[in-house]
């Protein structure tokens, strides 16, 4: 009787062992793949209207706009010294400005905090129909023609809010239509902090 012949054990470890290099090129996509998942993940967390602005404790950059038209003040940095205001950039083309505009309204009516209004890339007769139309909540409003103001206070879209103190310096900014939770929760205490002081 024969037996069959075994295979010798040297050949049998050459063929299973495992192609490390070969392996090392494949999992690379993988790799690549849950590093990408991870910075998505992390960053469908955040609160796209918390952006950090590189401007929060740094003064109003220096500027001085003409008044939209109709209006008879304009709106100028030196105005934003002296008492803590609230500068709102809008648009008569912006559909969240339209939306946010009541609440304007109101904080003009209540008297509690200055509001100035930065009239961002408007023609002129569309802004002065829009606040003629809905009310003028603003004490003062700038016309910025061209945008060169908004890019100066880093506006990326609008509308956009900032707080500013007494001091001139932006404190708080707040990208998207203000809310009556936000102004309540955030911004109006922020302000009454800032007028304490």
């Amino acid at each position: 009787m024969t037996r069959p012949c075994a295979r010798p054990p040297d050949r049998l470890l050459t063929e299973t062992k495992v192609n490390l290099p070969g392996l090392r090129r494949n999992l690379w996509p993988l790799a690549i793949f849950a590093v990408i998942a991870v910075f998505l993940g992390v960053g469908l967390t955040l609160n796209p209207r918390e952006i950090p602005s590189p401007l929060i404790g740094k003064p109003v950059p220096e500027f001085r706009l003409e008044p939209v038209k109709g209006r008879a003040l304009g709106l100028a940095s030196s105005d934003l010294r002296g008492e803590v205001s609230i500068v709102n950039v809008f648009a008569s083309w912006c559909v969240e400005c339209r939306a946010e505009h009541p609440l304007w309204m109101q904080i003009r009516s209540e008297g509690s905090v200055p509001l100035h209004g930065l009239n961002y890339k408007d023609r002129p007769e569309d802004a002065a129909r829009w606040l003629d139309e809905l009310g003028d909540p603003y004490t003062r409003t700038g016309a910025d023609l061209n945008g060169r103001v908004g890019i100066d206070w880093g506006v990326y879209g609008v509308p956009e809010t900032f707080v500013v103190d007494k001091h001139g310096m932006i404190r708080h900014k707040l990208i998207g239509a203000v809310t009556r939770k936000t102004l309540d929760e955030k911004v109006l205490p922020l302000v009454r902090k800032l007028q304490a002081e």
